[in-house]
């Protein structure tokens, strides 16, 4: 009489899976058109980032272009043109992840008919760890 083989060890959870289980198509690059001021671009970012930028533009009655103009126009104001001529695309990743650390941090509603703009930006962004946010100018 041939005796089963022995079942396999029972597997230990992934210590990844929350994050490998993520549906494939969320980190698929997708590319979108649009015009800055007249000036045809092109951006590149992660489906997944595309989303939080359409949550973030509905949040303030926006299309994603109005925000990226508006994001675009911001930081050039703010930081100049050369800083925007860096790597758009990963400002604008770091939108999305400061957006979710934020509201993970009770710091924006996560009710989205409250608008960002809305928002008092010292209050939100005081006392954060010195790596989340610049120091303001005395």
């Amino acid at each position: 009489m041939h005796s089963l083989p022995a079942a396999p060890p029972a597997r230990e959870p992934l210590m990844c899976e929350i994050f490998i289980r993520a549906n494939p198509a969320s980190y698929q690059s997708q590319s979108r058109s649009l015009r800055l001021h007249g000036a045809a671009t092109s951006i590149r970012l992660e489906s997944l980032f595309w989303e939080v930028l359409e949550e973030l533009a509905q949040r303030d009655g926006m299309t994603v272009n109005q925000l990226i103009t508006r994001l675009h126009d911001e930081l050039t104001e703010y930081r100049g043109s050369e800083a925007v001529a860096g790597n758009f695309s990963s400002f604008l990743r770091v939108c999305c992840l400061r957006y979710l650390m934020l509201q993970g941090e009770g710091r924006i509603p996560a009710d989205r008919d409250v608008p960002i703009r809305s928002l008092d930006p010292r209050a939100v962004l005081d006392n954060l760890p010195e790596s989340w946010v610049e120091p303001r100018p005395h």
